[in-house]
């Protein structure tokens, strides 16, 4: 369903009673009694699998998988699947500026790319009460998976001609993924760039955000919009450059302030943040994240442009007792807030 997301961007902002906007779709697995395997594989199961997810919880959009193995893979590095955790990239294919040269840009329908967007365009049919975003990885961050995450850090120093090489190269398949699900009729992406979040300002700057702006540049319009989530602990420290990009919204993870973040953001962004996903989705207790999701909505609910969020992608097997309890506690704390006012 086409939306005007630039309008629904300010719809968040200026409604009184702010809807959740985690990112949440792995746990679905639980409510249809499959396995992660079994999702990576089926366009159909991860709309359905959104599907289910949307029916459980009153959030502002549907969130698509964060499975940052998806590009990678595309590209050739190898994949590790298990049954009830996220896929993960093993090792490195770039290791010097002779592979970087000799690295081929994929085809949109490569590995599983054609899934996931088959996947949307299905659940674009399911879920239409609500902005549908598909995820895809950041520039940096599958750079860091082709070269191998922690020498991807020294090459920024030691041949940062060789990273930008590879980061051109990524940034033209993410930008062909991103408007692949956009012809399929997503309403947007998460675009997660969780690597730069712990690069230095201006490291950031030059290897992660010039790149992301160039693509954000090439796809969004005001019915297409690009989230920005970055996780890492540096974000604050870059929020200059992350705000460059022209992202409406930005998502952070539970590593930073938020409320010293939220000094930064201009009123006409939205940020989200910051609940622990691990430590509280999925390994907390009702007790405990209904505490984590009021202490953030008590520190940042005074800002018209903050959407109480996940930190991160929330795990598979998290507990949906947990899940529920936060989206419980914001329900309690904008109808309480607004009939106070």
């Amino acid at each position: 369903m086409k939306r005007n997301m630039k309008q629904w961007v300010e719809e968040l902002k200026n409604s009184p009673v702010k809807r959740a906007l985690p990112v949440l779709s792995f746990p679905g697995i639980q409510l249809m009694g499959i396995t992660v395997k079994d999702l990576i594989g089926s366009s159909d199961l991860q709309a359905q699998c959104m599907k289910a997810v949307a029916d459980r919880v009153d959030s502002a959009a549907s969130v698509s998988f964060m499975d940052l193995s998806v590009e990678a893979e595309c590209f050739g590095s190898e994949i590790r699947v298990s049954e009830d955790e996220v896929p993960t990239v093993i090792g490195s294919i770039v290791k010097d500026e002779e592979d970087a040269q000799a690295l081929q840009v994929p085809e949109v329908g490569s590995g599983r790319s054609r899934i996931y967007v088959d996947a949307i365009a299905k659940a674009m049919d399911l879920i239409t009460d609500r902005p549908v975003l598909a995820g895809v990885i950041g520039p940096f961050s599958l750079a860091g998976r082709l070269l191998d995450v922690s020498e991807a850090m020294i090459f920024c120093y030691d041949d940062p001609d060789m990273v930008h090489t590879v980061l051109e190269k990524v940034s033209q398949f993410i930008t062909k993924y991103i408007l692949a699900f956009k012809v399929a009729g997503a309403n947007g992406v998460v675009m997660a760039e969780p690597l730069a979040g712990l690069l230095s300002p201006a490291l950031a700057e030059e290897f992660s955000a010039e790149y992301v702006k160039k693509i954000i540049d090439q796809v969004q319009d005001d019915e297409f919009i690009v989230v920005y989530h970055n996780c890492g602990n540096c974000t604050i420290q870059q929020i200059d450059s992350i705000l460059a990009t022209g992202s409406p919204i930005l998502h952070f993870g539970n590593a930073i302030d938020i409320k010293e973040m939220m000094t930064h953001i201009p009123e006409n962004i939205v940020a989200a943040g910051n609940v622990d996903p691990a430590g509280e989705f999925k390994n907390g207790t009702v007790e405990s994240i209904t505490a984590a999701t009021r202490k953030v909505l008590e520190a940042c609910g005074c800002y018209k442009n903050f959407i109480i969020s996940s930190g991160c992608d929330i795990p598979p097997m998290s507990r949906w007792e947990n899940i529920d309890a936060f989206f419980n506690t914001v329900d309690g704390f904008y109808k309480s807030t607004c009939t106070s006012m």
